[in-house]
């Protein structure tokens, strides 16, 4: 990034995404497939459940640990903690083969890993001004993609040449696990360093008894607020599919019968498409309008999991996916976190995204439950992706609703 106009704050900022990324990466692509071999046979339904478990404890812990982390000088020290235990249960999974301790585990992880997103979304305030967020936003996107994959790369050469290498499948993991937790904490750095939290509530005493009490009255504020509430439940919608998609496309496409080498080198393709994407999406959200954009992501990916029903059979209909993932997945995230941001109090960032997240990861809980049952019901993963769809309209129709603020 250097030679670009960004400041320290802006760039510090930007690049822990390359490092929490490597690990969304991974937990996307290999994760699944290394999990798939300790369970020996199908396990889309116990990785729908994992996520969907993984998911409900972040939405139920954030109101409050958001409410607490927008008291002065705790936004940092939530992102130092949950890095730490984050890194730790990483470098952990590495040691069972358990199938339900490895899930555990990995829920561990889960939940530090999408916990400090949600602190460092609501940093996005501090760092930036509302006029440049959405390019800021997608820039964090952007260097995401493209940074993790060199940890990603790596721990992929290491694991596909593990024979070779004089390891079994478990020491080569634990070795990519180690690798991936050390890039998170490497790149977690230069935001501790140089982005302060400017915006902030007094420190009060009883802050967890506070934010317990203070959970209702934020949620009234939301909902009394017709721009916020519209927009929020759109994006509950809309966001449930994507989710759905990124946690669930390679443990389905292993199900089909896909070879897991295919599905992990289509993915690494989707992070080298959504690197320009994503850029371009923070541009154009500047110049036509970030709902626009927004809109225009939810068509996408409306194609692609209709798409993902009916068509996707063979590794080559995979690659095909991928890309097609790539185009529209970081835009439509970070141009969602930047529109939340400039209608959010800012004082207030880390409990108003608490609630963001909450709307997220309810929505994910919703999706992944209704893949897991579709499929245990039915025996069919084309009928639980299909249901997807539905969600994506109602998102999309909810967006076009969104007021505009007088």
């Amino acid at each position: 990034m250097a030679g670009t106009k960004f400041t320290k704050a802006e760039k510090s900022w930007i690049v822990y995404d390359v490092g929490n990324s490597a690990l969304v990466l991974l937990a996307t692509s290999v994760i699944p497939i290394y999990f798939n071999s300790l369970a020996d046979g199908p396990a889309l339904v116990a990785w729908s459940y994992a996520e969907t478990v993984a998911s409900l404890i972040i939405a139920l812990l954030m109101p409050v640990l958001g409410s607490i982390a927008d008291m002065q000088g705790m936004k940092k020290k939530f992102i130092r903690a949950t890095v730490a235990c984050g890194a730790v249960a990483t470098v952990a999974m590495g040691f069972f083969t358990d199938p339900t301790a490895f899930l555990f585990v990995y829920v561990l992880s889960s939940i530090m890993l999408n916990t400090s997103i949600v602190f460092y979304d609501a940093l996005l305030v501090d760092c930036t001004t509302d006029e440049r967020m959405d390019d800021v936003s997608s820039q964090g996107y952007a260097w995401g993609y493209i940074g993790s994959c060199v940890p990603f790369i790596a721990c992929l050469l290491i694991v596909l040449n593990a024979k070779s290498l004089g390891m079994d499948l478990q020491g080569a993991m634990k070795i990519a696990f180690i690798i991936t937790a050390a890039w998170w904490v490497i790149f977690t750095v230069p935001m501790m360093k140089n982005v302060e939290q400017t915006h902030y509530k007094p420190r009060e005493e009883h802050a967890v008894a506070n934010a317990v009490r203070g959970i209702g009255a934020t949620l009234k504020k939301i909902w009394a607020d017709k721009t916020l509430r519209t927009y929020i439940l759109a994006y509950f919608f809309y966001i449930d599919g994507v989710h759905t998609i990124i946690k669930l496309a390679t443990s389905y496409g292993s199900d089909l019968g896909i070879e897991g080498t295919q599905l992990v080198l289509a993915l690494l393709v989707t992070q080298f498409v959504a690197f320009p994407s994503a850029i371009i999406y923070g541009k154009l959200g500047g110049k036509v309008g970030t709902r626009k954009m927004i809109m225009v992501g939810i068509v996408g990916y409306t194609c692609i999991t209709l798409y993902a029903a009916f068509l996707l059979r063979t590794a080559v209909d995979f690659w095909i996916l991928a890309i097609a993932v790539g185009l529209f997945q970081g835009g439509i995230q970070a141009l969602s976190r930047s529109e939340f941001g400039k209608l959010c109090p800012k004082e207030h960032a880390n409990e108003y995204f608490g609630f963001f997240d909450i709307f997220g990861k309810y929505a994910a809980v919703m999706g992944t439950f209704i893949v897991g049952t579709m499929t245990a019901a039915t025996g069919n993963g084309s009928l639980g992706v299909l249901s997807v769809v539905v969600l994506f309209i109602v998102g999309l129709i909810l967006m076009s609703k969104v007021p505009e603020r007088q």
